[in-house]
């Protein structure tokens, strides 16, 4: 299944302005930022990986 679209689709809201909450201000730019900024899920794995590829790097006879 194929779903294709085009922008004609979407002409009767594509320049609508963004709805503005009513009840609440904004999120500051820099906590929402913070929000999706990565966090260390894996703990470690990236030295896990360094110390495997230098150890089999160190194992190759050129």
């Amino acid at each position: 299944m194929n779903i294709t679209r085009k922008i004609e689709d979407y002409a009767e809201i594509i320049n609508i302005p963004r709805p503005e909450p009513k009840f609440h201000r904004r999120m500051p730019m820099i906590k929402r930022a913070a929000q999706f900024a990565p966090f260390a899920a894996l703990t470690g794995y990236a030295e896990v990986v360094e110390r495997t590829a230098r150890e089999h790097e160190a194992g190759i006879n050129y």
